[in-house]
Formats: structure tokens, sequence, C-alpha cells
């Protein structure tokens, strides 16, 4: 899918029957491509309601769908995707026909943990090279935190079941393959929370190990700013916003962005449909979260000083790694520790605590694809230093937890 960047030039949707519509154009186009001669320019057209009709330019492609460092070799009918879906969950086998040593449950963070191929698959595709299986479950954002958690769980292991019992026959494993493989938890920010509450809802089917990064469970005033005010402001607005002309043409924001995806679609000549599955997949969760405001919600459930009794005295997975980064002002690990220590102890159990370079989004960050020009120009060598720069910090933390998983296994 395309990005935007503040340094790009910007054009509005040109009618047709402009008389500068195709110069126009093809200058954009050159100012995207060193040799123009080479790349032929092409507008895409597109009709909206039948009577106005648009043309639009392809893109500075951004965005890579395969594992990191171009290793785009998952044989299999996913049309070079890294990932599958199965059921409800999103499935990353190791690539080039690799064996998996274990497996990963992963959860990404609030709104960013639905659309996890999307806002973790540098983060996925490290842990896919190391030899790990990921079954990510994507979930929408709630304010009860205790039904998502057994959510997750049952359509976790619906997923996990199916592969042990039939295989992964688009990545070539068979269900005695992975049948005996250890388990193991990866959450990141709320997801990080649900798998320890789930660490303490069940005493089952649990991980062998539990990777907690940049833990938080603030409580709604802190966690959102201005919730007091929004709550009383959206259940005022929700009858204009119903009243109005508008709300014929999209009945939600999820109406309109599915709107803009749309044009976007037609817009784009390599347009990637997958991006549609996972774009309406984020912004189907907005009209649920204004629905549970508007209905006077003012706090999570469990609140987190219930949280913190409940993992005081059910917290029962044996081996838990918390990763915290030195650049996070939200991160509340420090406390999570201080709650945990005691039960883990009275278990017999193994808590460790490592400090990383890094901000709260670290494990979101991608990894672009700056494409080279026929010329190695000075603005090729600065995409490129800091596009080292920036997936340096996420490797390091790729690494800490596959190193402290082997240790598991040893």
């Amino acid at each position: 899918m395309a990005l935007a960047t503040s340094s790009s030039p910007t054009l509005s949707l040109t009618k047709l029957n402009s008389p500068d519509f195709f110069h126009t154009c093809q200058k954009f186009h050159n100012q995207f491509h060193p040799n123009p001669s080479s790349s032929r320019f092409s507008p895409t057209i597109i009709r909206r309601n039948s009577s106005t009709v648009f043309a639009a330019i392809p893109s500075l492609n951004m965005a890579s769908n395969g594992y990191p460092g171009g290793q785009n070799k998952y044989k299999n009918n996913n049309n070079g995707k890294m990932y599958e879906r199965l059921g409800s969950c999103l499935v990353v086998a190791p690539p080039n026909g690799k064996k998996p040593r274990a497996i990963i449950k992963f959860l990404g963070g609030a709104f960013v943990g639905a659309v996890p191929e999307v806002t973790y698959s540098y983060l996925l595709g490290l842990l896919a090279n190391e030899g790990y299986l990921i079954i990510s479950v994507p979930y929408n954002v709630t304010f009860d935190h205790s039904e998502a958690a057994r959510q997750i769980y049952e359509r976790f292991h619906a997923c996990l079941d199916e592969i042990l019992t039939y295989g992964l026959p688009s990545a070539g494993l068979t269900a005695s393959e992975l049948v005996h493989l250890p388990l193991y938890s990866v959450g990141h920010s709320n997801g990080a929370l649900l798998q320890v509450l789930t660490g303490c809802y069940f005493s089952e089917k649990l991980p062998k190990g539990n990777a907690i990064i940049s833990y938080n469970n603030r409580p709604a005033t802190e966690a959102v700013p201005y919730f007091e005010q929004l709550g009383p402001l959206v259940s005022q607005m929700m009858p204009l916003v119903e009243a109005s002309p508008m709300s014929s043409m999209a009945r939600s924001a999820s109406d309109a962005w599915k709107m803009l995806l749309d044009t976007a679609e037609a817009m784009t000549p390599d347009y990637d449909p997958e991006a549609v599955v996972s774009l309406n997949k984020f912004v189907d969760q907005l009209p649920s979260v204004f629905n549970q405001v508007a209905q006077g919600i003012s706090e999570f459930r469990p609140t987190p000083s219930e949280n913190r009794d409940c993992f005081k005295n059910s917290y029962n997975v044996q081996r838990t790694l918390l990763v915290k980064f030195n650049n996070d002002a939200i991160d509340e690990t420090d406390l999570l520790e201080e709650t945990l220590k005691p039960r883990v102890e009275s278990v017999g159990g193994v808590l460790e605590k490592v400090s990383l370079s890094g901000t709260h989004i670290t494990p979101c960050i991608q990894e672009p694809r700056w494409e080279v020009g026929d010329v190695y120009t000075p603005a090729d060598a600065i995409a490129q230093g800091l596009k080292t720069l920036s997936l340096h910090e996420t490797r390091v933390l790729s690494r800490t937890i596959t190193d402290w998983f082997t240790r598991l296994e040893e």
C-alpha cells in the first residue's frame, strides 16, 4: 500500500476534462522516477456515482509484505505473503521451508493489535526467521479486558488445534512435525496485559514462557486523555450525528473510512487486496468504542487494581520475561514486576526483567522498501542510514526474546 510522506508533493484528484490533467500527472510521475523514460506513466481511472470520473497516480511504495531482509520465499498459495489467515488468526511459518523449533502466540497492542500483519510484520518476520511458527490473534479494542482475554484464548486454541490435527500444508508442515513443539507467548502493551490475564484465568494449555513487552494497564482516565469529558460529549453528539443528513452517506466513521479505502483500491495499480481486509479490521473498531463510551462506560473491566490482585493470587505461567524500553513514558513494567514476583517465586517459577533501548512503539517499527534509482544519491544514503537506525532496536528486541526462549529449551 502506498504511503504519503511529508516531503512528497500532493496532488488532488483531478477531473479528466481538465486540459492540464495529463501534463500534471506526467510531471508528478517524473518526480518519483530518476529515469522517467524507463517507466511509462499510465493513469488509473475510477468512477464514483456514475457521474464523476477521476484519475490518480501511482505512489512511492514504502510497504513490504515479505520477511525482513527481502526473504520473501514463503512457498505456498498466499501470493508471496509471509502469513496466511486460518480461521480468525494469522499464521506465520518460518521461511525457506525451515522446520519450526517452537510455536508463539502473539498479541499486539490496543487498536494496532487488530491488524498485526500491518503493524507488527517486521517483528513477526524476525521471529519467524529464527525458526518460530507464530499464531497471531487479531482483536478489537474493548473496555472489557476479561472478556477479550477469554475470547482470544478460545480463538487461539481453535486455530492451534486445527494446526496440530491437520498440519500446515501451505508451509509444507505436517501435524507430526508440530504436535510436540513447545508453546510460548509474546504480548505488547495491551496485548501484554491480555497475556498476563490469560495466565491467571486458565490453568491448562498455558505457554511454557511469557515474554511481556511494554506492559501497560493504566486507568481509562489516564490511558485516554480527557476520557471523563469524552463520554458525556459523545452521548450528547450521537443524536445530532444520527439526525444529520450526512448520516445517510456514512452511518459511522467505519463507513467513511471504508469508502476511502474503496477509492484507494481503484486508484492504485499495485493495490494489495489484503490491505483492504487489514484496514477494514482497524476501522471496524471505531463504532464499538464510541458506542461503549456513549453508554457511559468509564473504566476498564476489571480495573487495574483488580487485575493486580488477580496477578498476585492466580498467575500460573512458570517463566516470564519482562521487557521495558528506556524511552517509554507509559510503561508499567516495574509495577508488574513488583506484583508478579511473590506469586512466581511461590510456585517455583522464574521472573526476569530487561531494559532495552527504544520506545513504546519499537515493536511496531516497519521495514521501508526504498528503491534506489539508476544513480546512487545522497538521499539514498540518508534513507538507508535511517532505515538501519530505526530497525536496529526492533532487531535487538527480537534477539532478546528468542535468546530467552532458547534458554528455556535447554
